[in-house]
């Protein structure tokens, strides 16, 4: 008989071996049983839960993108208007995001976007939802708002790549080099 109250803690611990499982593989051909194993349940529990691997990699994605939701609301917390920008740019860099294991879910996910509609879904409002705050925040700092959230956009998502293919990028490197460019696309705002 199956314990009262268990499926969320399983759920929970299934999509953080998940992300795990990404992060160590960097590849989209880690197994259900893999990510089974280091949750501690079995691969039949991962797939009644969650139905099959793309629903498990979803459900991975979805906690990043609110653990990013959440440490951008952190970042924003108190923080004047404009400075806003930078406190986004520091919550793409900052301590749930720009881990390895996120990176490499990151990486897996942008595949997965490829061939898969739902990812590609969630991708395109992460996506859109980055832009439309960073082109507000933009707004009362930097002549052209939304160019520079385009340039920033894209300048995150490389950041992401180098941090896959290069582990000696920091994230205190990253966001130094990212707020360096958010400087240059708005110094020159009269």
């Amino acid at each position: 008989m199956p314990k009262q109250g268990m499926e969320p803690i399983r759920r929970d611990a299934l999509v953080r071996a998940t992300i795990a499982e990404l992060g160590a593989a960097g590849t989209l051909d880690v197994t259900v049983s893999q990510i089974a194993r280091r949750a501690g349940v079995s691969s039949a529990l991962a797939h009644h839960y969650f139905g099959g691997k793309d629903q498990i990699f979803l459900a991975a994605m979805r906690r990043i993108l609110s653990d990013f939701v959440a440490e951008v609301r952190r970042e924003l917390k108190g923080v004047p208007r404009e400075g806003r920008a930078a406190a986004i740019v520091r919550a793409c860099f900052g301590g749930s995001s720009f881990t390895p294991e996120a990176v490499g879910a990151w990486m897996c996910f942008y595949v997965m976007a490829q061939s898969n509609p739902q990812a590609l879904r969630l991708w395109q409002i992460y996506h859109l939802r980055l832009r439309s705050n960073l082109i507000h925040a933009l707004r009362p700092v930097c002549p052209r708002p939304a160019a520079a959230a385009d340039t920033l956009g894209a300048l995150i998502d490389g950041l992401y790549i180098r941090a896959a293919l290069d582990p000696e990028l920091s994230p205190a490197q990253a966001e130094r080099q990212a707020l360096t460019v958010l400087a240059n696309l708005c110094g020159d705002r009269k």
